[in-house]
């Protein structure tokens, strides 16, 4: 790759635009500001490319290149402190709980609004669907679309091998270390279940071993207060990271066939804004105020949006939980942590149910037909827990769900040129579900922080700039 002078022009103009967050940064500015703005910066920025360039240019392919250093870059930082993070941070709340019984509340109720939801976001899906009138009669392939067809039918024998003991089993740390590398797609839950055995084990020392349970209790909280430290660190890049990522996004993408598929895509994000309006309204139910929770989770949103990483977003999503809706942090950790993987509102809900009933009139299926519906949510409802163990997540969920519902899986293949595009809401969606979940629930048990919920003050990530 070599570097020629309209690349150079555009990676100057780029560390230009990170100079600005930068001054932004030492001015103090709101980390919110911030991350908006190297969001709308990233957009025109990269419509300017698109505009100079064209869409399939070796121009915008180098400059993205090099983009990518910021921005994957950042995810993979922030994919290095998941998993201590997920570890410590639950051990040091079990530590503080000290009640088993209360474990088993926050983890029913938070892994119950998820899978609930899902089930609301693919009813949903259908409703989108049909009111958008999608078909998949008719539709023609291009050679990209035919050979990512070839993909689905390749990877369909592992999809229906999924079943639900084998997930529930494979939740279980055989080996705990390998887990901690985020070996396998359960990784996730693993660690979870590791440190509440952890947490669980030493509480049952406190009382005999008095002095072994305060020196690991002290080992906790020095390196719990390491890791937060860390996260801070990691997460002022926020809004750096959020504009490489948006620049590539805009500038790689094909206008073409968004153009081609517009009314798919249309249909994609009023069914995400819909359900994002039911995760609201679960908000209000449970008493707090829905406009002051999107100011503060807009930054996470944000991330999630141009990342396309739902795991990614955990450390965001945990601080964001903690240091401005006023949620405990087992709380915090279990909600994002299983919001991760399990019954996700985006990839697992909405896209799987659109997608049969749009390709239901292909084999002769009436897609409105109850005796079609009612086993289509259930069978997304439980196979949004199975998507967990397979990679790709969206894909995999309509894999399971086409499969088991007897539809041509190869059709899936002809949305792949809106595929990224869609995948930014999905992942949004998926976030602010898991958020929800854990909001809900520290509500519900009556453990939100409401003096930090309904303060204006600035999240501790800009105080601790602040300080520094």
């Amino acid at each position: 790759m070599t570097l020629n002078f309209p690349v150079i022009l555009n990676l100057a103009v780029a560390l230009g635009v990170c100079f600005l967050l930068y001054k932004m940064q030492q001015a103090h500015a709101s980390f919110t500001k911030r991350v908006f703005t190297g969001l709308g910066v990233g957009v025109l920025l990269g419509a300017a490319f698109q505009l100079i360039y064209g869409a399939p240019s070796p121009v915008i392919t180098e400059t993205n290149a090099y983009l990518d250093i910021i921005g994957t870059g950042y995810v993979k930082l922030l994919q290095m402190i998941v998993m201590p993070l997920i570890m410590v941070s639950i051990i040091a709340a079990i530590l503080k709980l000290r009640d088993a019984s209360s474990l088993g509340k926050i983890s029913a109720l938070t892994i119950g609004i998820l899978m609930a939801t899902t089930m609301v976001a693919a009813g949903i899906g259908i409703l989108m669907a049909k009111l958008f009138g999608l078909s998949a009669v008719g539709l023609t392939a291009t050679a990209a679309e035919v050979a990512r067809g070839d993909y689905l039918k390749g990877h369909l024998n592992t999809a229906q091998a999924i079943s639900l003991p084998g997930m529930i089993i494979s939740f279980i740390p055989a080996n705990p270390f390998l887990d901690m590398t985020g070996a396998r797609k359960t990784s996730t839950i693993a660690v979870v279940l590791f440190s509440i055995f952890v947490g669980i084990s030493a509480t049952g020392i406190a009382a005999r071993q008095p002095d072994i349970f305060d020196a690991f209790e002290r080992f906790i909280k020095v390196a719990h207060a390491i890791i937060m430290r860390m996260v801070t660190l990691v997460l002022r890049l926020t809004p750096f990271g959020v504009f490489a990522l948006m620049t590539q996004v805009v500038a790689g993408s094909n206008m073409e066939s968004i153009v081609k598929l517009l009314g798919f895509v249309t249909a994609s994000y009023s069914a995400l804004l819909l359900m994002f309006c039911v995760h609201l309204l679960l908000i209000s139910a449970s008493g707090l105020n829905a406009l002051r929770y999107v100011k503060k989770i807009f930054p996470v949103l944000a991330f999630a949006f141009t990342s396309r990483t739902s795991a990614g977003s955990i450390p965001m999503s945990v601080q964001t939980q903690t240091s401005r809706l006023g949620t405990p942090e087992g709380i915090a950790n279990f909600a994002a942590s299983f919001g991760s993987t399990i019954g996700q509102n985006g990839c697992a809900g909405i896209y799987p149910a659109m997608l049969a009933v749009m390709i239901a009139p292909t084999v002769g299926i009436d897609p409105m037909a109850w005796s079609f519906i009612v086993p289509l949510i259930a069978i997304i409802t439980v196979g949004s827990v199975g998507v967990a163990g397979v990679g790709g997540g969206a894909t995999f969920a309509a894999l399971i769900v086409l499969s088991a519902m007897d539809l041509p899986v190869a059709l899936a293949g002809l949305l792949i040129s809106i595929e990224p595009l869609i995948d930014m809401g999905r992942t949004a969606l998926n976030v602010s579900g898991s958020i929800t979940a854990g909001t809900v629930t520290s509500r519900v048990l009556g453990q939100t922080d409401m003096a930090v919920f309904n303060s204006d003050a600035a999240v501790n990530l800009d105080a601790d700039e602040k300080a520094a």
